[in-house]
């Protein structure tokens, strides 16, 4: 059986937020393989949740819950209520040390692309200068240190529309 696919999330089987485990998704009750363990906010907690439920936007439904929360979206007073919607209850998170962030360009959610470090951003440098200086942390310490899964980590996303790479940078 084919995979889901996540328009802003094109890459979310690559993102650690899957995990091959046998068990029952707790909104379709179908025989899963592939288990969601990132984000999912709201007051009841499922056991497993599958890629599928999460792409039909039903265990968001079920549950009342969301992966990314609106807020953690930019700009979202500005973004079409649908593509928030997407975001938000049809989109797997990410993992982060903080809240999630969503970042836009062209009045639309980018898509994530994958976790960054420095030798990743390299070939985007002239895109990233404007999120690289104006994000809370120190220009340089982003271009030395930054990393996949270490202390200060960057998230690489890119614009569905012009394809103008974007770029959060989160810290523990």
């Amino acid at each position: 059986m084919e995979l889901p696919k996540f328009k802003f999330s094109p890459n979310a089987y690559e993102l650690n937020v899957f995990e091959k485990v046998d068990g029952i998704c707790s909104c379709c009750n179908e025989n899963r393989n592939l288990k969601y363990t990132g984000s999912f906010y709201s007051e009841k907690e499922p056991d497993y949740i599958c890629p599928w439920c999460i792409e039909n936007g039903k265990v968001a439904e079920m549950f009342n819950g969301v992966f990314n929360d609106y807020d953690g979206i930019e700009n979202y007073k500005s973004i079409d209520k649908e593509l928030l919607l997407e975001v938000s209850k049809r989109t797997p998170s990410y993992i982060s040390w903080q809240q999630e962030v969503w970042l836009t360009h062209c009045n639309e959610p980018c898509k994530l692309i994958d976790y960054a470090d420095t030798k990743t951003i390299e070939p985007f440098m002239d895109e990233l200068i404007d999120d690289i200086e104006n994000n809370g942390y120190e220009p340089e310490m982003i271009k030395q240190y930054l990393s996949k899964d270490g202390s200060l980590v960057g998230y690489l996303f890119q614009c569905v529309n012009c394809g103008q790479h974007r770029l959060h940078v989160d810290c523990d």
